[in-house]
């Protein structure tokens, strides 16, 4: 860990008192009571005022996409050309990240499941309550970004929960300009405790991506990501220029809950017969779990009519396990 950033704690952490035209890097510190984490903090204030854009990434610790581009997303930002304030972590789960795993080794909890936290929790809670607290309270528009980690195969994406609600127009605008292949809208809350449903509770626009992860990171998606901070930084009118958004190829609506889809029914070898974004019909056989003879164990097939929008990677599966979800599409 580099000990040259000055280190902060992060319940003192001010937002409103950061003086105009900085732009600095240091560690916010979360004490668990029996030891301190040390989250990197990255900040940037205009030189004139204006919005408040949250930035988080490694929300899950082995999710990699969005620790690469918020330091690309930083070095771009000129003080003297940003009006507003930027504030980003890059490993909000330090814990996981550390040992490369979703969910903490520490306490065992997702941290995408306990927004907004508990201030006297565990470290996996006191965490969410800081990264609350301090940062999306104090948000005028929330980026999450994420990945499918080394379980999932998902296509890169920008979601946001879809509603009349004012937010949640001014989160699909967000989501427009951001310039993801695939746009997931989803019904507000559809998985409690994730960094979304804190935005939500407390009226603030907010999205998320998704990318096929898988423990390592496509240069590509990367680009995407550090391009579509920039977007919402130019469609916020937080900086000038051009706002550079890819085509648009699907915009999907579902549950965007990855703890409720089709489970393995049984342990065994997972082979689909589907790819990512193939188009499906309920009941459609999309494939199966099979014994080390190629035998099969038990067929799968579509909940739904709808788009394949994830595929478990690990071909070894446990019963249970998560194998494939299928979410609809806008007319």
């Amino acid at each position: 860990m580099d000990t040259d950033r000055p280190f902060q704690l992060f319940d003192e952490f001010e937002p409103h008192s950061l003086p105009r035209a900085v732009k600095a890097t240091r560690w916010l510190t979360v004490s668990s009571g029996a030891s301190d984490w040390h989250l990197p903090f990255f900040l940037a204030s205009g030189i004139a005022a204006g919005p408040t854009l949250v930035v988080l990434a490694g929300i899950h610790g082995d999710e990699y996409e969005g620790m690469e581009a918020i330091p690309e997303v930083f070095r771009a930002i000129d003080p003297a050309q940003l009006r507003g304030t930027v504030l980003m972590l890059s490993a909000c789960n330090m814990p996981a990240y550390l040992r490369i795993t979703r969910a903490s080794p520490i306490d065992g909890l997702n941290l995408a499941r306990v927004f907004p936290g508990n201030q006297t929790g565990s470290i996996t809670e006191r965490i969410a309550f800081w990264i609350t607290e301090k940062l999306i309270r104090h948000a005028d528009f929330l980026i999450d970004l994420h990945s499918a980690g080394q379980t999932y195969n998902l296509p890169t994406l920008i979601g946001h929960y879809y509603s009349p609600a004012a937010h949640h127009q001014r989160a699909l605008s967000g989501a427009r300009a951001f310039g993801a292949p695939v746009i997931w809208s989803h019904p507000p809350d559809d998985a409690p405790g994730r960094t979304l449903s804190a935005a939500n509770s407390l009226g603030i626009p907010a999205i998320y991506t998704e990318a096929p992860g898988g423990g390592w990171v496509q240069p590509d998606d990367v680009a995407c990501f550090v391009e579509g901070v920039l977007n919402v930084m130019k469609h916020l009118g937080m900086c000038h220029g051009a706002i550079r958004a890819r085509p648009l190829k699907l915009h999907l609506i579902g549950s965007g809950n990855l703890d409720r889809v089709i489970e393995a029914p049984v342990e065994g070898y997972f082979r689909p017969s589907v790819e990512l974004l193939d188009r499906v019909r309920a009941g459609q056989y999309i494939g199966r779990v099979q014994d080390l003879f190629g035998e099969g164990l038990a067929d799968l097939h579509a909940d739904r009519d709808g788009i394949v929008i994830m595929l478990r990677r690990p071909r070894r599966v446990q019963r249970g396990d998560g194998l494939a979800l299928v979410t609809g599409m806008f007319d």
